[in-house]
């Protein structure tokens, strides 16, 4: 029953937003758009060294503080057309920090993400440590809760809306009407518009689009990644959870990690 006032819900905001901007705004159905992801690597080893009493891991958080910055940035780029986006992220002649105590698979995920909203399924390019997997499932389905709250991103207006996803974790999106693909970064999907700002507070971590380019986009702008074993969401979880039986309390972080 939730679901289906949630749906209604996002049928009316839509509706209503499309009749009150219709007239005046001019609304973008292929382009690409530029996120940053910021990762607060302090607070993500903060959590990951918690409980530990060896002075060594306290040692090594000093040392890795001293020689980095408190926010890991990185950037992404969306390039889609109709109902079809690719998501991938951008080169970067940027030095690797090896260091192992920041060592976090949310933070340092690189899928590549292509999505089709007609056939609601997607492939996913993943790379597990050392393999990489062609993960061909449906679309995630997000129960996402819209809210009155807005916020301006990259010169668009957007809504709020929030969501739980992989049981526990807390996502809150922002999406503009003004850009009516369904899509947005990594796999999040399901609002009435694009995705432009995406934080998971309890992750420490933040999307937000800086910069949106109305250009044309071919098919093979679009053309899905194809190396990797193939595999779908569930075989991926199951390989995961078998490599990961050891890892004691940092296993439930990183198979969430890999499922988003």
């Amino acid at each position: 029953m939730k679901t289906i006032k949630n749906h209604i819900l996002i049928l009316i905001t839509v509706l209503a937003s499309c009749n009150a901007f219709a007239q005046n705004n001019h609304f973008i159905e292929n382009g690409v758009i530029e996120y940053e992801k910021k990762s607060n690597m302090y607070a993500l080893i903060t959590k990951k060294i918690k409980g530990e009493t060896d002075s060594y891991y306290q040692a090594a958080f000093d040392s890795y503080k001293k020689n980095n910055p408190q926010f890991k940035t990185t950037k992404s780029i969306l390039s889609f057309s109709k109902n079809k986006s690719l998501y991938k992220w951008a080169e970067t002649n940027q030095p690797a920090t090896n260091h192992w105590i920041a060592d976090d698979a949310m933070a340092n995920l690189k899928n590549v993400i292509a999505s089709d909203l007609d056939t609601q399924t997607s492939i996913t390019q993943k790379n597990a440590y050392d393999d990489l997997y062609l993960v061909k499932d449906s679309l995630r389905k997000i129960n996402w809760k819209i809210t009155d709250e807005t916020r301006e991103i990259a010169g668009y207006e957007c809504r709020r809306a929030n969501a739980i996803i992989i049981d526990s974790v807390y996502v809150v999106a922002y999406y503009t009407i003004q850009i009516p693909f369904s899509g947005g970064p990594e796999s999040f999907t399901g609002l009435p518009g694009t995705i432009l700002g995406l934080a998971m507070p309890h992750e420490n971590m933040t999307w937000f689009a800086t910069k949106v380019t109305e250009i044309p986009v071919s098919d093979k702008d679009l053309a899905p990644p194809v190396k990797g074993k193939p595999t779908d969401n569930k075989g991926l979880n199951k390989i995961l959870i078998d490599a990961l039986k050891d890892w004691g309390k940092w296993a439930k972080k990183t198979l969430q990690a890999y499922s988003l």
